[in-house]
């Protein structure tokens, strides 16, 4: 049986998922990315529950992936804008983006991510930070990190 929470583990994949593995949160850390910043936005483009989008809200600012920034004094209504933190989920997004073009969209994909200056098509890549060289799954290798257990 899985546990409810990977809080615990010495994964970061899991720790990860913990945070943003549900439906709603990664849909919220897209429309952010597009700029969407109120709750009311939020609920129009993503048709979610006023209580889920509250709930996933609170978590992404209270783990540092969002900020909540009072716009408005009476009634107080406040804006959600992503947090360094949150702007580096933009690779994930744009990996599973491509995955799921390449593997979910039988018609091709329904938007091209281009780049703006050459109007080139993204491609991400993993580099190897010392030599660049790219590198796949066959690549690499996994060694203790500062955070590892005994039992990692």
């Amino acid at each position: 049986m899985l546990p409810r929470s990977y809080q615990h583990q010495v994964c970061s994949i899991a720790r990860s998922l913990e945070l943003i593995g549900d439906r709603w949160t990664l849909l919220i850390v897209r429309d952010a990315l597009r700029g969407v910043r109120r709750f009311d936005d939020f609920r129009a483009r993503l048709g979610v529950a006023h209580n889920v989008l509250s709930d996933r809200l609170s978590r992404l600012t209270e783990a540092g992936v969002l900020e909540r920034r009072l716009y408005q004094q009476r009634p107080a209504r406040y804006e959600y804008r992503l947090t360094q933190q949150g702007l580096d989920l933009w690779p994930v997004l744009m990996s599973l983006l491509l995955w799921g073009d390449r593997y979910l969209a039988p018609d091709g994909p329904p938007l091209l991510v281009l780049h703006r200056h050459c109007g080139g098509r993204l491609t991400p890549q993993l580099t190897c930070a010392t030599c660049a060289a790219q590198l796949g799954p066959h690549d690499v290798e996994l060694a203790p990190g500062p955070g590892a257990t005994r039992a990692s």
